[in-house]
C-alpha cells in the first residue's frame, strides 16, 4: 500500500524571516511620511480648536446678546466666558488645555492680541485696525514652506467676526489662502 505524503501546512522559518524583514523595510521607508503627517494633524488639530472656539464665544455672543470673550492660554489652550458674568453667563462657559493632543503646536497671536471680545451682534469689540492672526506652527517639524512638508495654518478673526482657518504660504488668490 502506497501511503500518501500528508499537504504542507504553514509557512517556514526562512519564509517566516523573509516576510518580517520586508514588511520592516516597507514600514522603515514610509517613517519620515509618517512622522511628517503627525505633526501637520497636530498643526491642524490646534487650528481647528481655536476656530471652534472662536466660533463658540461668537454664538454665544449672539445667543445671549452679551459681551464674550475668547481667551488664548498657553500653548494651544484657551477659555470662552462672558465678561460680565451672572447666573445666567458663566466667566467660563468652555475650556480646553493644550495638552488635549496638540503639544507640538506653537500659537502666536498677532501682537500679543491673546484675548477676543464678540458683542451681542458677533463683531469683534473694540473694533481691531485689522483682521486679527493667530498663527499656528510646529517648530519640531521645520519650518513652514509652500513646497515643503510642514504647512502651518493661520486663524483669521475679522472686525465684523467672521472667523476662518487659512494657510499664509498660498497666495491670497487661493481660497485655502490668507
Amino acid at each position: 500500500m502506497l501511503r500518501r505524503r500528508a499537504a504542507q501546512r504553514g509557512v517556514t522559518l526562512v519564509e517566516l524571516v523573509i516576510g518580517l524583514a520586508i514588511v520592516g523595510f516597507v514600514m522603515l521607508m514610509g517613517l519620515p511620511s509618517f512622522a511628517t503627517w503627525l505633526q501637520n494633524s497636530q498643526i491642524r488639530t490646534a487650528a481647528e480648536a481655536i476656530q471652534n472656539g472662536l466660533q463658540l464665544a461668537r454664538t454665544e455672543a449672539v445667543r445671549q446678546n452679551t459681551t464674550v470673550q475668547f481667551a488664548l492660554g498657553t500653548g494651544a489652550g484657551w477659555t470662552v466666558g462672558c465678561v460680565n458674568a451672572s447666573a445666567s453667563c458663566p466667566a467660563a462657559i468652555q475650556s480646553r488645555i493644550a495638552a488635549e493632543g496638540t503639544s507640538n503646536a506653537v500659537v502666536t497671536p498677532t501682537a500679543g492680541q491673546t484675548t477676543i471680545v464678540f458683542n451681542g451682534m458677533g463683531r469683534v469689540t473694540p473694533v481691531p485696525a485689522g483682521t486679527i492672526d493667530i498663527d499656528i506652527s510646529n517648530p519640531t517639524g521645520g519650518a513652514c514652506a509652500a513646497a515643503g512638508p510642514m504647512r502651518c495654518l493661520r486663524v483669521a478673526v475679522s472686525a465684523g467676526g467672521q472667523i476662518r482657518m487659512c494657510d499664509p504660504v498660498l497666495a491670497s488668490t487661493d481660497p485655502r489662502g490668507c
